[in-house]
């Protein structure tokens, strides 16, 4: 693959498949993220933080699905974990949920190298008649071959199961031997998430939650009622309450008064 070879794993923590050249592409500016600076999702860093080391130990471990509300955490506590262990070998390949087709081939380039990837798929999700999955089946479980041992696919949705549930796949359910059966249909989606063998819920914020949040973001700010208020009426506005909103809030009311401080 010829954008792989250009890619000097020992200096480059992460890459991204850039499908109109056909290879791998040096992310140079990473997301700056800190595991610390995440707030409101403690079980979830603890378990990928767990599986994680037990990767990088060689240790057998799981392919991970983080799925649930829209801007709870669940790529920046990826972007997060890469920051915390690039120095001990961890290394992450982004691809696109369009490009999973050439997922074999990256696999193959990389499969032999000395460090440990993470196959990164931020908002993953298939609609009817989409054949990517298939592509990811084959890494996530392998066929002929074992998937190999140096690579993991850690991937986001917004969908337990990555695709749609309709409810004419429920009618079909067909009722055998006194057992239900689950449509055809239902049966593949469900073996798509269940070859994550670490799948993590994420839900929205509560509103201390939140508010633990926006307290990280602004750790030198003395009036917290006015923070809290201000914050508050930000998330109302919004129509919901998530990491996401918390770092809005940051961005547009950092330095002002009318943020408390």
């Amino acid at each position: 693959m010829s954008g792989t070879v250009s890619i000097d794993w020992q200096t480059t923590p992460a890459a991204v498949w850039r499908r109109h050249r056909s290879g791998l592409r040096a992310i140079r500016r990473l997301d700056p993220v800190q595991w610390q600076d995440l707030a409101g999702i403690r079980r979830q860093q603890q378990a990928l933080a767990r599986n994680t080391e037990r990767f990088l130990a060689g240790e057998p471990s799981n392919n991970a699905l983080l799925w649930g509300s829209r801007g709870t955490g669940k790529s920046s506590l990826i972007k997060a974990l890469l920051n915390r262990y690039q120095e001990r070998g961890l290394r992450m390949i982004e691809v696109d949920k369009d490009d999973l087709v050439n997922l074999p081939e990256i696999v193959d380039d990389i499969c032999d190298l000395p460090f440990r990837f993470v196959i990164f798929c931020d908002d993953l999700s298939f609609d009817v008649g989409e054949t990517g999955y298939k592509a990811l089946k084959s890494v996530l479980e392998g066929s002929l071959e074992l998937p190999p041992e140096n690579v993991r696919v850690y991937a986001t949705s917004n969908r337990r199961h990555l695709m749609p549930e309709f409810m004419s796949d429920n009618l079909k359910s067909e009722m055998r031997d006194g057992e239900v059966h689950p449509a055809e249909a239902i049966e593949e989606q469900v073996s798509l998430a269940d070859r994550f063998g670490l799948q993590l819920s994420f839900y929205a914020f509560s509103q201390e939650i939140y508010l633990q949040a926006v307290d990280a973001l602004f750790p030198e700010v003395a009036d917290r009622e006015s923070l809290h208020r201000e914050a508050i009426r930000f998330a109302t506005a919004k129509g919901v309450r998530n990491g996401r909103t918390a770092q809005q809030f940051y961005r547009q009311f950092a330095g002002e008064a009318g943020a408390g401080s």
